[in-house]
């Protein structure tokens, strides 16, 4: 694991700011039984704050101060849907820990010495005050670590399993040069605004003068320069949909070599040219792809199905005392494990992709 342990929030300190309408609850009380295992609540708020944590300081910019009332996803809020999650991985992560032995999964020495520095970090440079509302003891602390460590490895090792055998057929990624015929101008202050029904009349036009004569052409780049046009490049397969999917769908018709037709858009005129139908570098690169997401497939199939099978009862009161809205938590400085590499925590990187799809 390459001492990557000491996790962004984990070794550094936190800025927590008690809001209206704050919920207590027992710290032994038990939130979710999953089997024969308990999670107390400062387990699971522990982790909630971990994770808030993460979307507080990246994101309250992107999704603003009623961030967790906004919605997520269709019917659910932001702190629905990141406290689902939060109890899926919570769930998971005792699951992984009981099927340790099954797949000769341990954690070595040097990476519970890790656990432990980690945790006595966290305790020496936060306030005892924002420790207890976020049930920051070093004890839990180290067990939510301890949990997440556990995960990396069991995932590791679970991803072990998948296929990684992809052929160029499955993977095949073809190549195109292509020129834009945007409907879009600027106005006298330099922003972009629509083009009229008559300018895009005259868009059409010039793309069709452009297609006649790149079809004629031996090199469609140097005949776009010639006729003061850029020339972009893409890779893509049946499934690609920028820069559009009607050109996409064109440039799949044709051979190597040939040049579509104006693509007509509501956003502007497309003509490309095939340039590739085995583009080797985005082939290969594709294939990385397949695999990693029959991994991920994988990994997240098992715990789906050790949940589906294992008893699992829920105290909807005592989990609703842990709320996002009440308590707000940040990260007040960026500390990096001194052993580790410039490298982001997976954690971190997750949330952000997240929040960023999410946001759009």
């Amino acid at each position: 694991m390459k001492k990557k342990l000491l996790m962004l929030m984990l070794a550094g300190m936190l800025s927590v700011v008690s809001l209206a309408g704050c919920s207590s609850f027992k710290e032994d009380e038990v939130v979710v039984t999953v089997g024969d295992q308990k999670i107390t609540a400062d387990i699971a708020n522990f982790y909630a704050r971990y994770v808030q944590a993460q979307y507080e300081t990246y994101y309250s910019a992107y999704l603003g101060e009623n961030m967790w009332d906004s919605e997520a996803t269709k019917g659910e809020s932001y702190e629905e849907f990141v406290k689902n999650s939060v109890l899926e991985n919570l769930e998971d992560m005792i699951l992984l820990e009981e099927h340790m032995k099954e797949y000769e999964v341990s954690l070595s020495d040097e990476e519970k010495n890790v656990v432990e520095k980690a945790a006595k970090k966290f305790d020496n440079v936060n306030a005892l005050e924002d420790k207890e509302k976020v049930s920051g003891s070093e004890k839990t602390v180290k067990r939510v670590m301890t949990l997440m460590a556990i995960q990396k490895k069991m995932q590791a090792k679970i991803e072990e399993g998948a296929d990684t055998e992809v052929s160029d057929d499955e993977a095949a990624q073809k190549s195109m040069q292509y020129v834009t015929f945007s409907y879009k101008t600027e106005d006298e202050d330099g922003k972009s605004k629509d083009m009229t029904d008559e300018e895009k009349k005259e868009v059409q036009k010039k793309a069709e003068e452009f297609a006649k004569g790149a079809k004629e052409a031996k090199d469609f780049e140097a005949y776009a320069k010639e006729q003061e046009q850029e020339v972009q490049k893409g890779t893509f397969d049946s499934e690609t949909t920028a820069p559009a999917e009607d050109l996409i769908k064109e440039a799949d018709k044709l051979k190597e070599g040939e040049v579509t037709g104006v693509v007509k858009t509501d956003y502007g005129c497309y003509v490309a040219k095939v340039t590739s139908l085995l583009d080797r570098e985005a082939t290969d690169a594709r294939k990385d792809t397949i695999v990693n997401e029959r991994k991920q497939e994988l990994y997240t199939n098992t715990c789906k199905e050790w949940r589906e099978k294992a008893e699992i009862h829920l105290d909807k009161d005592v989990w609703k005392k842990i709320d996002f809205k009440s308590l707000k938590v940040t990260m007040r400085e960026e500390v990096k494990d001194p052993y580790a590499d410039d490298v982001e925590t997976d954690d971190v990187a997750d949330a952000k992709k997240e929040a960023e799809e999410n946001a759009e």
